[in-house]
């Protein structure tokens, strides 16, 4: 395999909105996050990527762009943008933004002028069909509920949008909207992104002809879904962006990748791919249902375990998956994988390691690095996400109380990732002098930067040390490039994988509340990594405490 710069480096996710208010108006912005870029470097970040700064309306949380070549005002402006690039840069780290092309914000001039004329150049960037009385031209569902068909205003059109009806999606078929799109993409990279995170980029490749599928919800209508698993071609569209633009700039670039399929892989992310990297989603979407979230199964460590493995036996010496425990359209991975009750500071430090040394790179979300937890909801008044009012409708619908909706949406809500970050125990977490756009998670008193700062033993410091172990000169070779094996895979209750390089590293995670012993296979020479302040060993075997991790040379 060739080697790549972004190969050996660790990521992390800022949603901008939530990660640090400079101005005191309850919404997180471009200066608050230079404010924190030290943090970052002495946690050992290196490659930053923002969720949408871009101006718009909001309707989905930025990923309704209505200008692709600006910073909404909320967050700063172009010359912070310039900043937070050069700021970056002093201190050898990299910016990412996101890149969301399969849809524009319905109050973006293209789509004005769209309407202002269906027939004319701006028509032709979107999917417009002509409007039959009483009927919409297919039966898809939208991912946020409802059809994804919605009238076009002042016209006798309506418009494709597979998101909300603010979204409208772009006619990637059209080459002169392609044009535009890397247009921007390389008026970025120039200005000095690292790269990007390409958001939704399954959907822009349709089945055509467009036709209805069997309904498989009471209201009539099928999951967008259906269309996407008959769609054929979008390498084709891929190819072109990435000769087009990440590969003149040697830009790194992470897809949100799912549904591809069988064989389809190395085509993504292998020596030629699409793509420098794309996420494993394997363990968030488990047990996940066409129903909704209330019909969801809840996963357990041996479901866990075996979405990482299938991952990572799949993608092999392929190319590099860009690991996740969660994102901000993901609930807490300490509240989604660690057994209900089960989570505690070691607890999540396993679960971080059993992550962390995965092959692949590492994508840390912003307060997964302090541990932070689901928020609790007393009520669906206090939820902000659209998905997940829609989601709470869904459940009322199939016959579910008011208080088993509610406690639906909060184990899955996006909103458990969007609140505050936690910085210290001061008013509102220390985000913002202000009124925070959405409530602090009310644990924020323990769970935060400064006080984990002061704790050698604090998750923190537990992902400063893992950092640290994946830079080490004496171990970096084996962590990133080295060969994933499992080991004792069929123990229940146990994760345990070798890394396999220049060294042989063995990492050993006890997922359960009860002790038990592992024998290893040869003796240990060195432990690298364990979150427990002890290590009982006689002979061969190891006596592991609950939710006990190591990582060991052997």
């Amino acid at each position: 395999m060739e080697k790549k710069w972004w190969h050996d480096k660790v990521a992390y996710q800022i949603y901008p909105k939530s990660f640090c208010d400079s101005n005191g108006d309850g919404i997180g912005d471009i200066p608050g996050i230079i404010s924190k870029l030290d943090y970052l470097k002495d946690l050992g970040v290196d490659i930053v990527w923002l969720s949408p700064c871009y101006p718009s309306p909001l309707a989905d949380q930025g990923y309704d762009i209505s200008d692709y070549y600006g910073i909404d005002p909320r967050f700063g402006t172009m010359e912070d943008m310039d900043r937070l690039i050069a700021e970056a840069k002093k201190r050898d780290m990299y910016i990412l933004m996101d890149l969301v092309v399969n849809h524009c914000s319905d109050e973006h001039e293209w789509f004005q002028k769209a309407c202002e004329d269906p027939d004319g150049k701006y028509g032709h960037f979107f999917y417009l069909r002509e409007k039959e009385e009483g009927k919409r031209p297919t039966n898809w569902r939208s991912y946020f509920g409802g059809s994804v068909w919605e009238d076009l205003p002042g016209t006798n059109r309506q418009y494709l949008h597979v998101f909300h009806k603010k979204q409208p999606d772009l006619n990637w078929e059209n080459p002169e909207l392609r044009e535009e799109v890397y247009k921007n993409i390389n008026w970025w990279l120039e200005k000095g992104l690292g790269g990007f995170r390409i958001d939704a980029i399954m959907n822009i490749k349709k089945a055509h002809p467009f036709h209805d599928y069997a309904p498989d919800r009471e209201d009539g209508l099928c999951s967008v879904k259906a269309m996407l698993a008959e769609a054929e071609g979008i390498g084709g569209f891929l190819e072109e962006m990435r000769d087009r633009t990440f590969r003149k700039y040697d830009a790194f670039s992470v897809g949100e990748v799912f549904s591809e399929k069988p064989g389809e892989l190395p085509g993504f992310i292998g020596e030629n791919g699409y793509f420098s990297s794309a996420f494993d989603f394997s363990a968030a979407v488990f047990g996940k249902s066409g129903k909704g979230w209330y019909d969801a199964d809840l996963i357990t460590p041996e479901d866990y375990k075996n979405c990482c493995f299938q991952a990572q036996e799949e993608v092999g010496c392929i190319g590099f998956l860009a690991n996740i425990i969660e994102n901000h359209d993901q609930p807490r991975g300490v509240s989604c994988y660690i057994p209900q009750g089960d989570c505690c500071v070691a607890s999540k430090k396993m679960l971080a390691a059993l992550n962390f040394m995965l092959r692949g790179i590492p994508f840390i979300y912003q307060g997964q690095e302090l541990g932070m937890e689901n928020v609790p909801f007393s009520s669906i008044e206090e939820v902000d996400d659209i998905s997940s009012l829609e989601e709470y409708r869904v459940a009322l619908a199939a016959g579910l109380s008011c208080g088993e909706a509610l406690k639906v949406v909060a184990r899955y809500s996006r909103d458990n990732a969007r609140t505050p970050m936690q910085w210290s125990d001061k008013p509102h977490a220390g985000f913002t002098d202000g009124t925070p756009w959405l409530r602090v998670n009310p644990n924020y008193k323990t769970i935060n930067a400064a006080a984990e700062q002061d704790d050698p033993d604090s998750v923190l410091n537990f992902y400063g040390r893992m950092i640290a172990l994946r830079k080490d000169p004496e171990y970096t070779e084996t962590i990133v490039y080295g060969a994933f094996e499992p080991f004792l895979r069929e123990r229940r209750n146990l994760m345990a994988y070798y890394r396999k390089g220049e060294k042989t590293l063995l990492v050993i995670g006890n997922y359960q509340r009860k002790e038990q012993e592992v024998t290893l296979p040869v003796s240990c020479k060195k432990v690298l990594l364990n979150n427990y302040p002890e290590f009982s060993i006689l002979g061969n075997t190891v006596r592991m405490r609950g939710y006990q991790v190591l990582i060991l040379e052997i």
